[in-house]
């Protein structure tokens, strides 16, 4: 068997680390320019060492030839989403992308269907075009893709395993996967107090502008008609502002809009 260059040949999987990483940080900041809710929170990229990999391939009994075809993770993508849901969009911004730069071999969705382990996250597979010397090199890589606290957990869970050379005690695999269902009960808990502030921030906003355009009508009625008039609806104005019905509020918005138009039409 040849003597690997391991330098040479791991070079080209770190570029393509490297690129991946700057494009996925790209699509984010595109989403932060245009002001929207990026479903990226954070990137991260690696290259296994040598000593991975060769624990990796004893445990396949993968042929020291076949590594680097065998292998589909010695390059290594993660995105940090915040809500399980932002998972699914990261992986339709990558299906996008196929054919382009990138072709996609294999997904596996770990986040439906959970390890007995309590192990969530997306992984997709896929073959990266390298510009190199000698031409093009079509390098694999494995784009894991997980919420914060599935990567937390894992996070956890792989340096146990370190530790234990994988014979995790029974005892020990138990509570794990009791911490990955209460990670999984705080992505599903935070997600819907997501959904309540984004809700009463469109109540908010929708009241200011209601608010806003009721003032402004009496405004211009104070200088098209009397000011008992405009006083009694300032007044009818302010209670149901304190009374805090929004649909009163509307159909106040409403009366007085009609009211601005006629007396505008009369004013002319």
């Amino acid at each position: 068997m040849e003597l690997i260059n391991w330098e040479e040949k791991l070079l080209p999987y770190r570029q393509a680390v490297d690129e991946l990483v700057v494009k996925l940080e790209n699509i984010k900041r595109e989403y932060e320019t245009f002001k929207l809710a990026s479903p990226i929170e954070e990137v991260h990229g690696r290259v296994k060492s040598v000593a991975s990999i060769l624990d990796k391939a004893s445990r396949r009994n993968i042929p020291m030839e076949n590594i680097f075809d065998e292998l589909e993770d010695i390059a290594g993508i993660r995105i940090i989403c915040r809500f399980v849901e932002d998972i699914e969009r990261v992986v339709n911004i990558i299906r996008k992308r196929q054919g382009l730069d990138l072709n996609i071999i294999q997904e596996e969705d770990y986040v439906t269907n959970t390890k007995a382990s309590g192990y969530r996250s997306y992984h997709i597979t896929i073959r990266y075009a390298m510009a190199a010397l000698d031409g093009t090199k079509s390098i694999m890589c494995e784009i894991q893709i997980r919420t914060m606290a599935m990567n937390f957990w894992a996070s956890i869970e792989h340096s146990l395993r370190y530790k234990y050379s994988g014979n995790l005690p029974d005892t020990l695999k138990t509570r794990l996967r009791n911490c990955a269902d209460a990670a999984f009960q705080l992505d599903t808990e935070m997600a819907t107090i997501r959904d309540d502030i984004i809700e009463a921030k469109l109540i908010s906003q929708t009241k200011n502008n209601l608010v806003d355009n009721i003032v402004k009508n009496l405004h211009n009625l104070h200088y098209m008609t009397n000011m008992e008039k405009v006083s009694g609806l300032n007044r009818r104005f302010i209670e149901i502002y304190q009374d805090g019905d929004l649909d009163e509020l509307k159909a106040f918005d409403n009366k007085v809009s009609t009211i601005a138009k006629l007396y505008k039409v009369e004013y002319v």
